[in-house]
Protein backbone atom coordinates (compact mmCIF):
# COMPACT_ATOMS: atom_id res chain seq x y z
CA UNK A 1 0.00 0.00 0.00
CA UNK A 2 1.17 3.08 -1.01
CA UNK A 3 1.27 5.92 1.77
CA UNK A 4 0.79 9.85 0.83
CA UNK A 5 3.11 12.12 1.87
CA UNK A 6 1.39 14.16 4.16
CA UNK A 7 0.85 11.23 5.84
CA UNK A 8 4.79 10.37 5.88
CA UNK A 9 4.88 13.68 7.29
CA UNK A 10 3.07 13.58 10.13
CA UNK A 11 4.85 10.20 11.31
CA UNK A 12 7.94 11.44 11.25
CA UNK A 13 6.84 14.69 13.31
CA UNK A 14 5.35 12.43 15.42
CA UNK A 15 8.44 10.15 16.15
CA UNK A 16 10.39 13.03 16.31
CA UNK A 17 8.21 14.42 18.95
CA UNK A 18 8.33 11.10 21.00
CA UNK A 19 11.54 11.34 20.78
CA UNK A 20 12.18 14.44 22.32
CA UNK A 21 13.58 15.93 18.93
CA UNK A 22 15.16 19.39 19.50
CA UNK A 23 13.78 19.98 16.05
CA UNK A 24 12.39 23.41 16.90
CA UNK A 25 14.45 26.05 16.96
CA UNK A 26 14.84 27.47 20.59
CA UNK A 27 14.32 30.89 18.83
CA UNK A 28 10.82 30.36 18.31
CA UNK A 29 10.00 30.25 22.02
CA UNK A 30 10.12 33.10 24.69
CA UNK A 31 10.91 31.25 27.42
CA UNK A 32 13.89 29.70 28.45
CA UNK A 33 14.34 26.73 30.56
CA UNK A 34 16.86 26.31 33.85
CA UNK A 35 17.10 23.60 35.92
CA UNK A 36 17.81 23.97 39.58
CA UNK A 37 18.93 20.30 41.21
CA UNK A 38 19.48 20.71 44.98
CA UNK A 39 18.78 18.30 47.98
CA UNK A 40 15.17 19.35 49.23
CA UNK A 41 14.80 16.44 51.45
CA UNK A 42 17.16 14.02 53.34
CA UNK A 43 19.98 15.05 55.77
CA UNK A 44 21.70 17.84 52.94
CA UNK A 45 17.93 19.61 53.11
CA UNK A 46 18.99 21.36 56.10
CA UNK A 47 21.71 23.61 53.74
CA UNK A 48 20.54 23.17 50.37
CA UNK A 49 16.72 24.39 50.27
CA UNK A 50 18.19 27.81 50.71
CA UNK A 51 20.55 27.66 47.55
CA UNK A 52 17.45 26.68 45.72
CA UNK A 53 15.85 30.07 47.05
CA UNK A 54 18.74 32.19 46.13
CA UNK A 55 18.44 30.64 42.73
CA UNK A 56 14.76 31.25 42.72
CA UNK A 57 15.84 34.72 43.73
CA UNK A 58 17.78 35.70 40.75
CA UNK A 59 15.66 34.06 38.22
CA UNK A 60 12.96 36.53 39.42
CA UNK A 61 15.45 39.55 39.33
CA UNK A 62 16.49 38.83 36.14
CA UNK A 63 12.86 38.21 34.77
CA UNK A 64 11.67 41.59 36.29
CA UNK A 65 14.87 43.31 34.79
CA UNK A 66 13.79 42.25 31.13
CA UNK A 67 14.76 38.15 31.04
CA UNK A 68 17.83 37.19 29.33
CA UNK A 69 18.19 38.00 25.19
CA UNK A 70 14.34 39.21 25.57
CA UNK A 71 13.05 35.67 27.06
CA UNK A 72 11.83 34.82 30.34
CA UNK A 73 13.94 32.01 32.62
CA UNK A 74 11.40 29.56 33.70
CA UNK A 75 12.76 27.34 36.40
CA UNK A 76 12.43 23.44 36.29
CA UNK A 77 13.42 22.39 40.18
CA UNK A 78 13.89 18.93 41.36
CA UNK A 79 15.24 16.91 44.42
CA UNK A 80 18.49 15.66 44.47
CA UNK A 81 17.23 14.08 47.84
CA UNK A 82 20.62 13.82 49.55
CA UNK A 83 21.07 10.72 47.40
CA UNK A 84 24.34 10.64 44.66
CA UNK A 85 22.57 8.28 41.98
CA UNK A 86 19.45 10.50 42.21
CA UNK A 87 21.34 13.72 41.41
CA UNK A 88 22.80 11.92 37.97
CA UNK A 89 19.01 10.58 37.38
CA UNK A 90 17.52 14.04 37.49
CA UNK A 91 20.45 16.25 36.10
CA UNK A 92 19.93 13.35 33.09
CA UNK A 93 15.71 14.01 32.75
CA UNK A 94 16.30 17.85 33.05
CA UNK A 95 19.45 17.34 30.41
CA UNK A 96 17.37 15.46 28.00
CA UNK A 97 13.62 15.36 29.24
CA UNK A 98 13.18 19.12 30.05
CA UNK A 99 15.92 20.37 28.05
CA UNK A 100 16.87 23.17 29.77
CA UNK A 101 19.95 25.40 28.98
CA UNK A 102 21.81 25.37 31.98
CA UNK A 103 21.78 23.62 35.36
CA UNK A 104 22.38 25.34 38.94
CA UNK A 105 22.91 22.54 41.63
CA UNK A 106 24.80 20.51 44.19
CA UNK A 107 26.40 20.62 47.38
CA UNK A 108 28.09 17.68 48.61
CA UNK A 109 31.46 16.97 46.18
CA UNK A 110 29.43 13.27 45.98
CA UNK A 111 26.57 14.80 44.54
CA UNK A 112 29.21 17.05 41.93
CA UNK A 113 30.92 14.03 40.95
CA UNK A 114 27.73 11.85 40.57
CA UNK A 115 26.73 14.51 38.23
CA UNK A 116 30.29 15.02 36.40
CA UNK A 117 30.10 11.97 34.00
CA UNK A 118 26.16 13.12 32.73
CA UNK A 119 26.85 16.86 31.90
CA UNK A 120 30.12 15.62 30.32
CA UNK A 121 28.29 12.74 28.58
CA UNK A 122 25.93 15.52 27.00
CA UNK A 123 27.95 18.40 26.84
CA UNK A 124 25.83 20.12 28.82
CA UNK A 125 26.40 23.01 31.41
CA UNK A 126 26.42 22.76 35.62
CA UNK A 127 26.93 25.64 37.50
CA UNK A 128 28.14 24.02 41.12
CA UNK A 129 27.87 26.60 43.69
CA UNK A 130 29.59 25.05 46.73
CA UNK A 131 33.34 24.90 48.22
CA UNK A 132 34.80 21.88 47.28
CA UNK A 133 38.23 20.05 47.90
CA UNK A 134 40.11 21.00 44.51
CA UNK A 135 41.99 18.62 42.58
CA UNK A 136 39.36 18.85 39.74
CA UNK A 137 38.03 20.72 36.78
CA UNK A 138 35.73 19.78 33.98
CA UNK A 139 35.15 21.79 30.63
CA UNK A 140 31.44 21.69 31.28
CA UNK A 141 31.47 22.84 34.83
CA UNK A 142 31.29 25.95 36.42
CA UNK A 143 32.29 26.06 40.18
CA UNK A 144 31.16 29.31 41.79
CA UNK A 145 32.14 28.35 44.75
CA UNK A 146 35.49 28.36 46.49
CA UNK A 147 38.37 26.05 45.81
CA UNK A 148 40.93 24.87 48.41
CA UNK A 149 43.69 27.81 48.01
CA UNK A 150 40.30 30.39 48.58
CA UNK A 151 39.25 28.49 51.73
CA UNK A 152 40.71 25.35 53.22
CA UNK A 153 44.20 26.89 52.87
CA UNK A 154 42.83 30.53 54.72
CA UNK A 155 41.43 28.51 57.50
CA UNK A 156 44.49 26.88 57.99
CA UNK A 157 47.19 29.71 57.75
CA UNK A 158 44.75 31.18 60.04
CA UNK A 159 44.80 28.22 62.71
CA UNK A 160 48.60 28.54 62.39
CA UNK A 161 48.62 32.45 62.95
CA UNK A 162 46.67 31.80 66.12
CA UNK A 163 49.36 29.01 67.77
CA UNK A 164 47.25 26.25 66.68
CA UNK A 165 49.60 23.11 66.21
CA UNK A 166 48.02 20.43 67.52
CA UNK A 167 44.45 19.55 65.30
CA UNK A 168 42.16 16.70 65.07
CA UNK A 169 39.99 16.12 61.82
CA UNK A 170 36.90 15.41 62.12
CA UNK A 171 34.51 14.96 58.46
CA UNK A 172 31.51 13.36 56.63
CA UNK A 173 32.91 10.00 54.96
CA UNK A 174 32.58 11.09 51.39
CA UNK A 175 35.14 12.68 48.92
CA UNK A 176 34.85 16.40 49.97
CA UNK A 177 36.68 15.41 53.92
CA UNK A 178 38.83 12.72 53.02
CA UNK A 179 40.35 14.80 50.10
CA UNK A 180 40.45 17.80 52.20
CA UNK A 181 41.99 16.31 54.54
CA UNK A 182 44.94 14.64 52.43
CA UNK A 183 45.31 18.31 52.08
CA UNK A 184 45.54 19.03 55.68
CA UNK A 185 47.88 17.09 56.32
CA UNK A 186 49.55 18.01 53.37
CA UNK A 187 49.93 21.08 54.57
CA UNK A 188 50.48 19.87 58.21
CA UNK A 189 53.56 18.52 57.14
CA UNK A 190 55.27 21.08 55.59
CA UNK A 191 54.29 23.78 58.14
CA UNK A 192 55.15 22.34 61.29
CA UNK A 193 51.81 21.01 62.64
CA UNK A 194 50.81 17.77 64.07
CA UNK A 195 47.69 15.72 63.17
CA UNK A 196 46.51 13.72 66.40
CA UNK A 197 43.69 12.32 64.96
CA UNK A 198 41.45 11.92 61.93
CA UNK A 199 37.77 10.75 62.33
CA UNK A 200 34.24 10.10 59.83
CA UNK A 201 31.07 9.55 60.17
CA UNK A 202 28.35 8.32 57.54
CA UNK A 203 26.13 11.68 56.31
CA UNK A 204 23.39 11.80 58.82
CA UNK A 205 25.28 10.08 61.86
CA UNK A 206 23.85 11.44 65.10
CA UNK A 207 25.53 9.70 67.96
CA UNK A 208 29.01 11.50 68.77
CA UNK A 209 29.21 10.56 72.09
CA UNK A 210 32.36 8.36 71.06
CA UNK A 211 33.86 10.41 68.56
CA UNK A 212 33.57 13.33 71.05
CA UNK A 213 35.65 11.55 73.77
CA UNK A 214 38.30 10.38 71.46
CA UNK A 215 38.48 14.37 70.47
CA UNK A 216 39.03 15.71 73.94
CA UNK A 217 40.69 13.45 74.89
CA UNK A 218 43.25 13.91 72.49
CA UNK A 219 43.91 17.78 73.98
CA UNK A 220 44.00 19.25 70.39
CA UNK A 221 45.03 22.80 70.01
CA UNK A 222 41.94 23.55 67.51
CA UNK A 223 39.52 20.75 65.38
CA UNK A 224 39.43 20.96 61.69
CA UNK A 225 36.21 20.62 60.58
CA UNK A 226 34.56 18.99 57.89
CA UNK A 227 31.32 17.28 58.43
CA UNK A 228 28.31 18.38 56.11
CA UNK A 229 24.70 18.64 56.50
CA UNK A 230 22.75 17.93 60.10
CA UNK A 231 25.27 15.97 61.69
CA UNK A 232 26.66 18.94 62.52
CA UNK A 233 23.51 19.63 64.88
CA UNK A 234 24.69 16.28 66.75
CA UNK A 235 28.61 16.68 66.72
CA UNK A 236 28.46 20.53 68.55
CA UNK A 237 25.25 19.65 71.06
CA UNK A 238 27.90 16.80 71.97
CA UNK A 239 30.56 18.10 72.08
CA UNK A 240 29.17 21.52 74.61
CA UNK A 241 27.52 19.18 76.79
CA UNK A 242 31.47 17.36 76.90
CA UNK A 243 32.65 20.80 78.38
CA UNK A 244 34.23 21.91 75.28
CA UNK A 245 34.32 25.54 74.45
CA UNK A 246 35.47 27.69 71.61
CA UNK A 247 38.15 29.03 73.75
CA UNK A 248 39.12 25.67 74.97
CA UNK A 249 39.18 23.72 71.82
CA UNK A 250 38.14 26.25 68.79
CA UNK A 251 36.27 24.09 66.18
CA UNK A 252 37.41 25.74 62.30
CA UNK A 253 34.36 24.50 59.79
CA UNK A 254 34.23 24.99 55.99
CA UNK A 255 30.49 23.35 55.62
CA UNK A 256 28.98 25.71 58.45
CA UNK A 257 27.44 29.12 57.02
CA UNK A 258 24.04 31.52 58.94
CA UNK A 259 21.97 28.60 57.66
CA UNK A 260 23.65 25.93 59.71
CA UNK A 261 23.71 27.80 62.49
CA UNK A 262 20.58 28.71 63.27
CA UNK A 263 19.57 24.90 62.72
CA UNK A 264 22.76 23.88 65.07
CA UNK A 265 20.79 26.31 67.99
CA UNK A 266 23.67 29.25 68.16
CA UNK A 267 24.18 28.42 71.98
CA UNK A 268 26.26 25.39 70.86
CA UNK A 269 28.52 26.99 68.43
CA UNK A 270 29.00 30.87 69.28
CA UNK A 271 32.32 31.67 69.51
CA UNK A 272 33.56 28.65 67.10
CA UNK A 273 35.92 30.06 63.69
CA UNK A 274 34.66 29.51 60.04
CA UNK A 275 36.36 30.06 56.60
CA UNK A 276 33.92 31.15 53.48
CA UNK A 277 34.21 33.65 51.08
CA UNK A 278 31.07 35.66 51.89
CA UNK A 279 28.93 36.62 55.12
CA UNK A 280 25.73 38.39 55.44
CA UNK A 281 27.39 40.74 57.47
CA UNK A 282 29.96 41.56 54.26
CA UNK A 283 29.83 45.26 53.74
CA UNK A 284 29.61 45.62 50.09
CA UNK A 285 27.03 48.00 48.24
CA UNK A 286 25.84 44.63 46.39
CA UNK A 287 25.75 42.57 49.81
CA UNK A 288 23.13 45.18 50.86
CA UNK A 289 20.50 44.87 48.33
CA UNK A 290 21.10 41.02 48.59
CA UNK A 291 19.89 40.97 51.62
CA UNK A 292 17.26 42.82 51.42
CA UNK A 293 15.62 41.07 48.36
CA UNK A 294 16.31 37.58 50.26
CA UNK A 295 14.57 38.74 53.55
CA UNK A 296 12.00 40.57 51.67
CA UNK A 297 11.17 37.27 49.79
CA UNK A 298 11.47 35.13 52.07
CA UNK A 299 11.16 36.88 55.49
CA UNK A 300 13.00 38.85 57.71
CA UNK A 301 14.26 36.53 59.92
CA UNK A 302 15.79 34.57 57.16
CA UNK A 303 19.54 34.66 56.82
CA UNK A 304 21.96 34.76 53.98
CA UNK A 305 25.01 32.40 53.35
CA UNK A 306 27.93 31.79 51.70
CA UNK A 307 26.84 28.70 49.38
CA UNK A 308 23.36 30.67 48.67
CA UNK A 309 25.08 34.14 47.52
CA UNK A 310 27.62 31.54 44.90
CA UNK A 311 24.28 30.03 43.84
CA UNK A 312 22.45 33.28 43.48
CA UNK A 313 25.87 34.30 41.34
CA UNK A 314 25.88 31.48 39.51
CA UNK A 315 22.89 32.70 37.61
CA UNK A 316 23.70 36.23 37.13
CA UNK A 317 27.19 34.81 35.92
CA UNK A 318 25.65 32.60 33.03
CA UNK A 319 22.69 35.21 32.35
CA UNK A 320 25.87 37.29 31.54
CA UNK A 321 27.44 34.33 29.49
CA UNK A 322 24.18 34.16 27.45
CA UNK A 323 23.90 38.03 26.81
CA UNK A 324 27.48 38.05 26.01
CA UNK A 325 27.16 35.42 23.34
CA UNK A 326 24.04 36.17 22.25
CA UNK A 327 22.50 32.06 22.76
CA UNK A 328 22.17 29.82 25.22
CA UNK A 329 24.03 27.76 23.09
CA UNK A 330 26.52 25.69 25.78
CA UNK A 331 29.97 26.83 23.43
CA UNK A 332 29.10 29.73 22.58
CA UNK A 333 28.64 30.09 26.36
CA UNK A 334 31.54 28.52 27.14
CA UNK A 335 33.69 30.60 24.92
CA UNK A 336 32.43 33.81 26.19
CA UNK A 337 32.97 33.40 30.07
CA UNK A 338 35.82 33.82 30.61
CA UNK A 339 36.91 37.15 32.30
CA UNK A 340 33.81 38.15 32.75
CA UNK A 341 33.51 40.16 36.00
CA UNK A 342 30.51 41.60 38.41
CA UNK A 343 30.22 43.13 41.42
CA UNK A 344 28.23 40.91 43.77
CA UNK A 345 27.22 40.37 47.34
CA UNK A 346 30.78 39.20 48.46
CA UNK A 347 32.83 41.57 45.70
CA UNK A 348 34.20 41.22 42.94
CA UNK A 349 34.14 38.08 41.34
CA UNK A 350 35.94 37.22 38.22
CA UNK A 351 35.53 33.91 35.66
CA UNK A 352 38.40 32.26 35.07
CA UNK A 353 39.05 30.86 31.26
CA UNK A 354 41.71 28.04 32.65
CA UNK A 355 39.93 26.49 34.87
CA UNK A 356 36.52 27.61 35.25
CA UNK A 357 36.55 28.76 38.63
CA UNK A 358 36.10 32.28 40.17
CA UNK A 359 38.12 34.38 41.74
CA UNK A 360 36.93 34.97 45.10
CA UNK A 361 37.87 36.73 48.62
CA UNK A 362 39.01 34.50 51.09
CA UNK A 363 37.07 34.99 54.85
CA UNK A 364 37.78 34.24 58.54
CA UNK A 365 34.80 34.82 60.46
CA UNK A 366 33.64 34.24 63.95
CA UNK A 367 30.14 33.24 64.92
CA UNK A 368 28.63 35.37 67.01
CA UNK A 369 25.81 35.20 69.75
CA UNK A 370 23.10 36.85 67.30
CA UNK A 371 23.77 33.89 64.77
CA UNK A 372 25.05 36.02 62.46
CA UNK A 373 29.44 35.89 61.54
CA UNK A 374 31.83 38.48 62.08
CA UNK A 375 34.60 38.83 59.33
CA UNK A 376 37.86 39.08 61.23
CA UNK A 377 40.24 38.58 58.66
CA UNK A 378 40.15 38.66 54.86
CA UNK A 379 42.65 38.26 51.79
CA UNK A 380 42.69 41.72 50.64
CA UNK A 381 41.69 41.08 47.02
CA UNK A 382 40.07 37.88 45.48
CA UNK A 383 42.41 35.01 44.74
CA UNK A 384 43.21 33.28 41.59
CA UNK A 385 41.58 29.98 41.95
CA UNK A 386 44.13 27.33 41.81
CA UNK A 387 42.04 23.52 42.03
CA UNK A 388 45.38 21.64 41.50
CA UNK A 389 47.74 23.48 44.31
CA UNK A 390 50.10 24.09 41.50
CA UNK A 391 51.40 26.99 43.42
CA UNK A 392 52.05 25.17 46.55
CA UNK A 393 55.31 22.78 46.48
CA UNK A 394 54.01 20.71 49.58
CA UNK A 395 50.79 19.61 47.56
CA UNK A 396 52.79 18.46 44.18
CA UNK A 397 52.11 14.77 44.92
CA UNK A 398 48.59 15.80 45.41
CA UNK A 399 48.28 17.48 42.45
CA UNK A 400 50.09 14.62 40.50
CA UNK A 401 47.56 12.06 41.94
Amino acid sequence: MRISRPIVSAILLLALAACGSDAEPAAQSSEIKVGLLHSLSGTMAISEVTVRDAELLAVEEINKAGGVLGKKLVPVVEDGASDWPTFAEKATKLIRQDKVATVFGGWTSASRKAMLPVFERYKALLWYPVQYEGLESSPYIFYTGATTNQQIIPGLDYLKEQGKKKLFLVGSDYVFPRTANKIIKAYAAANGMEILGEEYTPLGHTEYSTLVNKVTGAKPDAVFNTLNGDSNVAFFKQLKSAGATAESMPVLSVSIAEEEVTGIGVDNIAGQPVAWNYYQTTETPANDAFVKAYKAKYGAAKVTSDPMEAGYNAVYLWAEAVKKAGTTEVEAVKKAAPGIALERPEGLVTIDGENQHMYKTARIGIIQPDGLIKQVWDSGEPIKPDPYLKGYPWAASLAAG
